[in-house]
């Protein structure tokens, strides 16, 4: 009965102040778990189950996940990062891409050849002391620094003609 007076409540303040339709959802979810908690609050205070015992328990459990979501918190970055990478796509696998240091500063570089939820995979393709290596950079690296992509099959210039191309006095 309360849900469905908290439901038509929600409808009637979305038609009066037009709001988005997945505010009125959210509105709803929201509403219907803290009626639906309150019920089994007041079914388990009837079983005799102290209120000061449920409240010592979740705050316990609370900071216990507090802790550890702090201490998992460049993983759990890393992770969120994959899933904006997977969805945004600033670049793709077998792309050749370069994180710049500072302005036009080489940084890491070569061609994607993983993506997985902690690093992504880069293979070099340098001709310099680091080539046929791979890099594994923390997915987290790409949201914090500039990004160079060149797509697919193109391949990045290399050595002389690289720094050629970045000299802004070579006329």
């Amino acid at each position: 009965m309360l849900a469905l007076v908290a439901r038509r409540l929600i409808e009637r303040v979305g038609h009066r102040y037009t709001l988005p339709p997945e505010a009125a959802v959210g509105a709803r979810r929201v509403a219907s778990f803290l009626i639906y908690a309150g019920a089994f609050l007041l079914v388990l205070e009837r079983l005799g189950v102290s209120g000061t015992v449920l409240w010592t328990a979740f705050t316990g459990f609370a900071a216990v996940a507090a802790v550890a979501f702090f201490a998992a918190w460049s993983v759990l970055s890393n992770i969120f990062c994959t899933m904006l990478i997977l969805t945004t796509r600033p670049f793709r696998l077998y792309d050749h891409v370069e994180l710049l240091e500072s302005g036009e500063k080489p940084g890491l570089r070569g061609k994607v050849v993983d993506i997985n939820l902690v690093y992504t995979t880069l293979r070099e393709t340098d001709d310099g002391e680091g080539a046929g290596t791979v890099l594994q950079i923390p997915n987290s690296l790409f949201f914090q620094r500039a990004l160079r992509r060149w797509r697919g099959g193109a391949l990045p210039p290399t050595g002389a003609a690289y720094a050629r191309k970045a000299d802004p006095l070579d006329v």
